[in-house]
């Protein structure tokens, strides 16, 4: 059997189906199992999820490889530079997750805040006494600031919903350019990143992880928080020392943090398990029927441009299944690979 298409699972809606009856052939393997790593060899383009690292041996053992269609905005799993040098196109999901993923940054927040995940398990386990004028005492955000790593599409979705709670949004000037963000309801400062932590009484991360990024906000970083700041979680586990945050959080000087992204997930740092004042979500950042299905159309249709212009394959825009739209295009070819 011959592979021109190798996913790792199915996707959310009919488009992997579609794009496998387009380009034929189109196999499901899982991630590293004999089928897949077997497949390889003859692979033209493949799926895989955030959660599956491809590695320079992988791109070695696919010497046809024209593709790869990653399940998700970040590339980080992903040998770009390796891409880049073999002229592997490299296709992502940027722009329909936005709006999902800022929601579970806002729901993480008040969750946090609030003390939502304490609330509902003394009611579920029959604790609960009635009301009482200090029971699962949060706090309010309204006059607070929210310092904001990353201005990209999730950062600036993120600073509506905290300029609706009344919160005042503040950016990260990672490049030094001073000056303010427009988020589309109202202007922010950028400020640099010593700054913007020592006024911050909710910081919410939401920059790619790179060599730059890794390990940004550390101990040191951490230290210039306001006692009983916040932090919230949903871009990579890698961008923060989490021994550091947990640590903080033990000594009352974090106020609580919100997760939905670890490093090394899906192994969780099992002192997060122990840690007070810790709302923890399973990656759900994108999880919406909606987003997922419009994710897995993106990618589909950024490997149909990609594997059609590298191979002289049936037209992309040709119609039938899968036929794409000018507005759902995302492929990126190698040399704009950063």
């Amino acid at each position: 059997m011959t592979t021109r298409i190798l996913a790792t699972s199915p996707l959310v809606g009919p488009a992997l189906v579609d794009l496998g009856a387009r380009f034929p052939d189109l196999r499901l393997a899982p991630f590293r199992s004999l089928e897949w790593n077997a497949a390889l060899r003859e692979t033209e383009a493949l799926v895989v999820l955030v959660s599956e690292p491809i590695t320079e041996a992988d791109l070695e053992a696919a010497p046809r490889l024209k593709a790869i269609g990653t399940y998700s905005v970040g590339m980080d799993h992903l040998p770009l530079r390796v891409c880049q040098t073999r002229g592997i196109t490299v296709v992502n999901t940027p722009g329909v997750l936005t709006n999902a993923t800022a929601d579970i940054a806002l729901a993480l927040l008040l969750a946090v805040t609030r003390r939502i995940a304490e609330g509902e398990a003394l009611l579920r386990r029959g604790h609960w006494k009635g009301w009482a004028p200090d029971q699962l005492l949060g706090s309010g955000l309204a006059g607070k600031a929210c310092g904001i790593l990353g201005s990209g599409p999730i950062g600036l979705a993120f600073a509506r919903r905290a300029w609706a709670l009344d919160m005042t949004p503040l950016f990260w000037d990672r490049e030094g350019r001073g000056g303010e963000v427009d988020f589309g309801v109202g202007r922010a400062p950028r400020l640099p990143l010593i700054d913007l932590l020592q006024r911050s009484n909710v910081l919410s991360l939401h920059c790619p992880l790179t060599d730059h990024t890794r390990g940004l906000i550390d101990r040191a970083a951490l230290e210039q928080l306001p006692r009983g700041a916040v932090i919230i979680n949903t871009a990579r586990g890698g961008l923060m020392d989490e021994n550091a945050a947990i640590d903080r959080l033990e000594s009352g000087l974090l106020g609580g943090v919100g997760l939905d992204v670890y490093e090394g997930e899906p192994r969780v740092n099992p002192r997060w398990l122990q840690a007070p004042r810790t709302v923890l979500l399973p990656h759900l950042g994108s999880a919406t029927v909606e987003t997922r299905a419009a994710m897995a159309r993106l990618l589909c249709e950024g490997l149909a441009a990609a594997l059609a212009a590298r191979g002289g394959f049936p037209d992309p825009g040709s119609g039938g299944p899968g036929e794409r739209s000018e507005r759902s295009e995302q492929v990126v070819p190698p040399d704009s690979i950063k």
